[in-house]
């Protein structure tokens, strides 16, 4: 990966299929080394990432593109029917769009899913993948909040959320309303940000405050995604380790980044990633959480420009 000394251009496009538009936005060179970041969720947008990190990596030599996956975010679609095909056809539509033969995806969180299983569809349009905060096993995620919770929620004598975990515990877990059940448990007891954050970190985060487009779009969820989701892809049980393990011996680089703060995952869990892509391929990382392109932005950049050398 070589930085350009080129201008640096910013192209915001949509691209119009079955009368519905989708959204993306391209930051840098077209020459540069590109990357498709795909944003979690389901139900949720690229903004976050978009407005924080984007344009640095530009910055850095590479082409970055966002998108808004469609009938979430800034893609609205009444009639999106969120299977994993309809999802991979639409990246294709990016790959054409931007006129790309190959590149590498970021995908984080729910991100992570979509690309492990596209890129063991199409090796040969995925350059390599990076996983940054991308469970492989969604039970085994859901089952971390609830045990963590759980020792939480014992340490405080909180006899009241005890008995909800008790509750979710005897639940039928491949539910919809048991993974977003854990998922507000998650958000309740701060899973998504570094215990200690980083003075970068807390610069970057008051940005939520002033921007106007994170203001509006970094706390919206659609909950068609998740339930459409669940219902055409059964996602909350999908377990992609036969998946990931596949893709390595296809050829395709695998990275992971994960924070040490990070309440979804257990050490033995980012172990288990480092076991399938290698110790060289995942850094675990301090001061960090979810959004670990905020909480370690120049980490999270500097891995990426070594991976791509």
């Amino acid at each position: 990966m070589k930085k350009s000394l080129t201008v640096f251009v910013f192209i915001v496009a949509t691209f119009v299929v079955n009368s519905q538009t989708i959204y993306s936005k391209a930051f840098g060179n077209p020459n540069d080394t590109p990357l498709i970041y795909l944003h979690g969720g389901p139900g949720y947008n690229s903004v976050g990432f978009e407005s924080t990190t984007a344009q640095k990596l530009s910055e850095n030599g590479f082409y970055v593109i966002t998108y808004d996956r469609r009938g979430e975010g800034r893609s609205p679609d009444k009639n999106a029917k969120f299977t994993f095909n309809e999802t991979f056809d639409d990246i294709n539509l990016i790959y054409d769009k931007f006129n790309l033969k190959s590149a590498t995806l970021i995908g984080h969180s729910f991100g992570g899913v979509i690309a492990t299983l596209y890129a063991e569809k199409h090796p040969n349009k995925t350059k390599s993948i990076i996983l940054v905060s991308a469970p492989l096993s969604m039970q085994e995620t859901l089952s971390t909040i609830l045990k963590t919770s759980k020792s939480i929620y014992t340490s405080n004598n909180d006899s009241v959320n005890l008995n909800y975990i008790n509750i979710l515990e005897k639940m039928d877990k491949s539910a919809i309303e048991y993974s977003s059940y854990c998922f507000s448990h998650a958000m309740q007891n701060g899973f998504y940000y570094p215990k200690a954050p980083t003075q970068e970190a807390l610069t970057i985060y008051k940005k939520f405050k002033t921007d106007s487009l994170l203001i509006k779009y970094s706390s919206q969820m659609t909950y068609e995604a998740p339930r459409g989701f669940w219902e055409n892809e059964n996602y909350t049980t999908l377990d992609l380790n036969k998946n990931l393990k596949q893709i390595v011996r296809n050829g395709t680089p695998v990275f992971g980044l994960y924070g040490k703060d990070d309440g979804l995952f257990s050490k033995s869990q980012v172990k288990n990633i480092e076991n399938v892509v290698g110790e060289n391929n995942l850094v675990y990382l301090n001061h960090c959480s979810h959004n670990l392109f905020i909480d370690q932005q120049t980490k999270f950049i500097n891995a990426l420009i070594k991976w791509t050398e």
